[in-house]
């Protein structure tokens, strides 16, 4: 198959879905535009070589990478506190603060899964990947991802419920 040279104006079309894909991995909006950021600037330092097709697949392992080599440095590091105040979340209207509420605990439920099911959640529900992308770039077979995608989604909504009560 033929290699192409990554063109950054293609890479930026893929922003806002990465973006939501960040969001659903980090605990605030600020670490969520940081990631991005940060992968993009690794990414675009250097020219890389991507075969057709395979843009959103390269730039969401890089994402994933980055966080990886983000968070085993963070633990190295003194604890933060993340910040109180997260008024806007992407995906919901400034208009609607029971919508930015509701937002922000689907958010903090997926962030609480252990990451096996947290990647497939996000793959599927947030990035939109069908189940066989989604195991690809995984690297585990369908039916695994199948199942952790079940057992996620299962945490998630019995989570919801606990706090709605």
């Amino acid at each position: 198959m033929r290699r192409y040279r990554l063109d950054p104006d293609r890479a930026v079309e893929h922003l806002p879905r990465l973006f939501r894909i960040a969001r659903a991995w980090c605990r605030s909006r600020e670490e969520a535009e940081d990631l991005v950021q940060e992968t993009y600037a690794r990414v675009l330092a250097r020219p890389r070589l991507l075969r057709s097709g395979e843009e959103f697949g390269y730039l969401l392992r890089a994402m994933r990478n980055t966080i990886v080599s983000q968070r085993r440095a963070q633990s190295r590091r003194p604890q933060q506190t993340p910040l109180v105040d997260e008024a806007s979340i992407p995906g919901g209207t400034r208009d609607d603060p029971a919508e930015a509420v509701q937002n922000r605990q689907v958010y903090d439920a997926i962030q609480e899964l252990p990451h096996e099911f947290r990647d497939a959640l996000v793959a599927v529900d947030v990035a939109g990947l069908s189940y066989g992308e989604a195991a690809e770039l995984l690297s585990v077979p369908e039916g695994t991802l199948t199942s952790r995608l079940f057992r996620a989604r299962d945490r998630v909504a019995r989570r919801l419920e606990a706090d709605t009560q």
